[in-house]
């Protein structure tokens, strides 16, 4: 059974990621985790003295009730058998809530929701989120604010060919590909032309042994511009997600957070799977 965690709020970009979740997941046996976390404020210059701020202080009593009206939200609007939900509130700094909650009970996935242009329109994710994919090893699944659900037809994978990819690292996407019967279309983007070297062709057809139980495609667009590369990919091949390693730094730090000016690009607003080791 899978176990997936959204953090909420109780905002409409964390209902926006669980109502997405909650369909994409439908026919999948799987229990979802709900966490509110209450952010100390009087402590925030002195994180040391976190332990002490959630054994001794409790979580408001308007929240509790927001979690309970939040939960009765979900079985309302959820339909699906192979469903069960748990939740908890805690007070804690973000990440290591998050952390912990995850080692705890052993969470395969972690959901949470953005407000979904990424660098592609010139706007960064969320700090909480960007936080939360560079400092916590589990595979995070982002949820543009205005995404609509469809299924997974075509998923466009983002490499260099700079890595080795475990194994392990692969297990969640190509769960979600056999879950669907999904393609998984793999894109390099290359700044110039300019041939493979030896450890970057190995590196390729482990790859392509890796994906040789799913429906897969090799592409290669020549553009200096990683943002627009990526757009017209998805464009073109009618991408429904993308996903990408979260240890390879320069594809992640250039899609994600490096800041640009105003684009005339219309926001992606398909998925976007973080994968981690």
């Amino acid at each position: 059974m899978q176990h997936i965690l959204i953090p909420t709020d109780f905002s409409q970009h964390a209902w926006n990621a669980t109502s997405y979740a909650l369909q994409f997941f439908k026919s999948v046996n799987t229990t979802f985790h709900f966490l509110h976390i209450e952010t100390p404020t009087d402590l925030s210059k002195n994180p040391l003295h976190c332990d002490d701020l959630i054994s001794t202080k409790i979580i408001p009593e308007k929240k509790i009730l927001k979690m309970k009206e939040w939960m009765q939200k979900v079985s309302t609007y959820d339909t699906s058998v192979n469903h069960n939900f748990k939740q908890e509130s805690v007070k804690s700094f973000f990440v290591e809530a998050i952390k912990t909650y995850i080692i705890k009970h052993s969470i395969d996935l972690l959901v949470m929701g953005s407000k979904g242009c990424y660098c592609l329109t010139g706007k960064t994710i969320g700090s909480k989120t960007a936080k939360v994919i560079t400092r916590v090893k589990c595979p995070v699944f982002i949820i543009p604010e205005k995404a609509v659900f469809k299924k997974p037809i075509h998923i466009g994978f983002l490499t260099d060919f700079n890595m080795v990819y475990k194994n392990k690292v692969m297990q969640t996407l190509l769960e979600v590909s056999q879950t669907y019967k999904s393609s998984i279309n793999v894109l390099r983007v290359a700044g110039a032309k300019k041939i493979l070297e030896d450890s970057q062709n190995n590196n390729r057809e482990l790859l392509k042994d890796q994906l040789k139980e799913v429906s897969h495609s090799f592409h290669v667009i020549e553009n200096p511009n990683l943002e627009t590369a990526v757009q017209s990919f998805v464009d073109v091949m009618q991408i429904d997600m993308i996903a990408m390693i979260a240890k390879n730094l320069n594809l992640f730090q250039r899609l994600l957070f490096k800041p640009k000016g105003p684009q005339k690009n219309h926001p992606m607003q398909v998925p976007f799977l973080v994968l981690h080791e």
